[in-house]
């Protein structure tokens, strides 16, 4: 049992029994370097002031060093440093310090005089940044930039769980159309109703029914962890349902975003009424989900499913007063509408007249919206392709996915990208649809159909299929152009906004040396002239890749270096997967892509490597993301990819630095390059980060680094890291 808090402690007897004993864990989302070097922070200033700290960090490898009940009973207090949600319960009755994870690295004396008069955790079970409880001083990046952080991870972790559903349920429905359906005269793309391709389609649409509730659930659990899971489910499940309010359509993947918020927000607030103390044990399993699911449900449908009927109607009224205009006119606004929300009430009112007037003779209409239908998908699966470094490896594989979808008409095939991106998806998609609209307007192209895409054309319904394939084809390449550019522009907006404006969207890499001493820095840049000295001594090397893996290859055949792959011949460190091989001392390259490809021809003379290029484009993608320059001179740039076939890691050193947007704003020096296979990414990947993101917290080790004469020298300094 957790022994409350007593007065604040000080810490200052003489006696051992008398020292301050505290906890603390760091966790960063990515759960590799930040998590270990808060950690490593954290302790040093524990030790420098007297102070017994033991540290649990939260990786991506798994928790370390994990608390026990022992440790926290006995603890006068504990510091969270992190930018993920942290379970609390355990803490109750402690003095609780919850900050970002750079707080941990810039600051961590502050902390750990802080948690002397924190105020004592009452409970709660989760903290991050968006909670806010228990906080002894917030970093200096909060307010504004953090709460966007959060949203930005709530929506992220929602689509990722979405993802699969759209996938599955999606191709699922494609295979079952193209295999096993045929137009019907009475109208309709239809399949045999007691046929084995009909009970596949079945499956399929209960994958395409789950992802909006799916997505809407992890949003809210995000924010509100797991009280919040069955209301933010249910909600999304309400707000698909639109029979329930009256709507002849749902809200679709944009209700389910607006309710995954209201639920996880709504659960943080219900978290913090005081009940009595018999209620809390039952207040996350049964009182929190059952208040917030009836809530929620009940606001949708009478608050806001209302508006959204109303909507309905009026834009159906709007559209049917719109039949005898311009037929470009028209083919535009009914793209527009059938792009914006992907299955919404927008899209639906679009569709549904379009499949009305198909009764009365008039094609026409169904055909512009046909056109409209498949541009979506096919547009952000071609952005994939052609700007691959904009998107994780997740995205581009649901871009393929998004293209067969697309070929048959399932528009939501891209909603997963506008959940991500809205502001850069959504107008690509309106301005694609609006487009291939209004091309098969003017062409008169018409479909006896209520179905859309290359498929209704393929089964022969389609009138004018020429100009429907240009209407689509146009379409498509107008959605992955205007997405590629808004995209990009994103990034480079991001990349350029200063790292302390709190508006990033991630949270801030922090300076690796933060909180160190004059001493260490004097000693940091008397290593570094050291090097200096040295370095003049040292031949340079050809700067392509190619001609980089030459000469690492010659270096090793000259000094009898090339060394069995398992990593236990003498002269190879960090489990094998470096090696004289791939350790240079001096980089040519002045930039920071330049030196990501010298880098990658360096790992190539591991023999490791079996696609240069595709490393350089893995590394390059992950840079995209965020810089992995951690400052105080140190890069360590890395890629999970199949361009190499087993794990390898090389170093090089530049004297004069290279830029890589490093939070200190130094150059990079020390530059590590860490890449494995996709099959063994898992922990290998990231147990590597973490022991050279330890090591490197030593002064005194990268002073060593940066003295040390030639390879077999870096190599003996390298040996250090266990």
């Amino acid at each position: 049992m957790t022994s409350p808090a007593g007065p604040p402690p000080t810490g200052r007897g003489k006696g051992e029994q008398q020292r301050l004993k505290l906890l603390a864990v760091t966790a960063c989302p990515t759960g590799i370097a930040h998590t270990y070097m808060a950690a490593e922070k954290l302790s040093q200033a524990a030790e420098r002031l007297g102070v017994d700290m033991k540290v649990e960090t939260q990786g991506s490898i798994g928790a370390e060093n994990v608390l026990s009940d022992n440790d926290v009973s006995s603890a006068d207090g504990v510091i969270v440093a992190a930018d993920k949600d942290v379970d609390l319960s355990r803490f109750a009755g402690k003095r609780v310090v919850t900050v970002g994870v750079a707080e941990g690295i810039r600051h961590p004396e502050r902390l750990i005089e802080q948690v002397r008069t924190a105020p004592v955790h009452g409970g709660g079970s989760a903290a991050g940044p968006a909670s806010g409880e228990g906080s002894g001083g917030g970093s200096d990046g909060s307010g504004g930039g953090k709460e966007r952080s959060v949203t930005y991870k709530a929506l992220m972790n929602g689509v990722s769980y979405m993802i699969p559903f759209v996938v599955v349920g999606g191709l699922l429905i494609a295979i079952s159309l193209s295999l096993g359906g045929h137009t019907d005269p009475s109208g309709g793309l239809v399949i045999p109703k007691d046929s084995f391709w009909m009970d596949v389609n079945n499956v399929g649409v209960i994958g395409f029914t789950l992802m909006v509730p799916i997505l809407s659930g992890y949003i809210a659990y995000a924010i509100g962890d797991r009280p919040a899971l069955v209301p933010g489910m249910i909600g999304g499940w309400i707000a698909n349902t639109g029979s329930l309010y009256d709507s002849k359509a749902g809200a679709g993947f944009i209700g389910a975003i607006v309710t995954g918020f209201l639920a996880g927000y709504l659960v943080l607030w219900i978290k913090r009424v005081k009940v009595p103390q018999f209620v809390r044990p039952i207040m996350p399993i049964i009182v929190i989900p059952i208040v917030a699911t009836t809530v929620l449900g009940l606001f949708f449908i009478y608050v806001i499913g209302q508006p959204i009927s109303w909507v309905f109607e009026q834009l159906t009224d709007w559209l049917s007063g719109m039949t005898g205009t311009s037929a470009i006119l028209l083919g535009a606004i009914l793209g527009l509408m059938i792009a914006f929300d992907m299955g919404g009430p927008v899209n639906k009112t679009a569709f549904l007249f379009g499949t009305g007037l198909i009764a009365t003779g008039n094609q026409a209409v169904m055909g512009m919206c046909a056109a409209a239908i498949p541009v979506m998908p096919l547009g952000q699966g071609l952005a994939t392709l052609i700007r691959r470094r904009l998107y994780t490896e997740q995205e581009r594989e649901t871009g393929l996915a998004s293209l067969f979808m697309g070929l048959f008409g399932i528009s939501e095939g891209a909603i997963p990208f506008a959940a991500a991106r809205p502001a850069q998806v959504i107008p690509a998609n309106m301005l694609g649809g609006a487009v291939a609209g209004a091309i098969a307007g003017v062409a008169g192209v018409e479909d006896a159909v209520p179905h859309g895409g290359p498929i209704v054309a393929v089964l022969g319904a389609v009138g004018g299929v020429p100009m429907f394939f240009v209407a689509v084809v146009v379409g498509t390449v107008v959605t992955a152009v205007m997405t590629v550019a808004l995209v990009d522009l994103g990034e480079r907006r991001r990349k350029e906004r200063p790292m302390g404006d709190g508006s990033a969207s991630e949270p801030e890499l922090a300076m690796v040396g933060a909180g160190t001493g004059a001493g260490d820095d004097g000693a940091a840049r008397g290593g570094m002239a050291l090097a200096g000295g040295l370095a003049q001594r040292v031949a340079s090397a050809p700067a392509s890749a190619s001609a980089t893996a030459t000469a690492a290859r010659a270096r090793a055949e000259v000094e009898g270096s090339e060394a069995p792959a398992g990593g236990s011949a003498e002269g190879e460190v960090l489990s094998g997967y470096l090696n004289a091989q791939t350790v240079k001392v001096q980089l040519d390259s002045a930039d920071k892509e330049s030196a990501i490809r010298e880098m990658a021809g360096l790992l190539a003379a591991s023999g490791k490597v079996v696609d240069v290029e595709e490393l350089v484009r893995s590394a390059l993608r992950r840079e995209a993301q965020g810089t992995t320059g951690l400052g105080e001179e140190i890069a360590i740039p890395h890629a999970k990819t199949d361009a190499v076939s087993a794990p390898v890691v090389g170093f090089a050193r530049s004297v004069e630095g290279v830029e890589w947007g490093a939070p200190d704003g130094t150059k990079a020096k020390l530059v590590f390059m860490v890449s494995v296979p996709e099959a063994a990414a898992g922990d290998e990947h990231l147990r590597l980060l973490a022991l050279l993101s330890r090591k490197l917290m030593d002064g005194g080790f990268r002073e060593r680094l940066m003295a040390a004469a030639d390879e077999a020298a870096v190599l003996g300094v390298l040996g250090e890291i266990r």
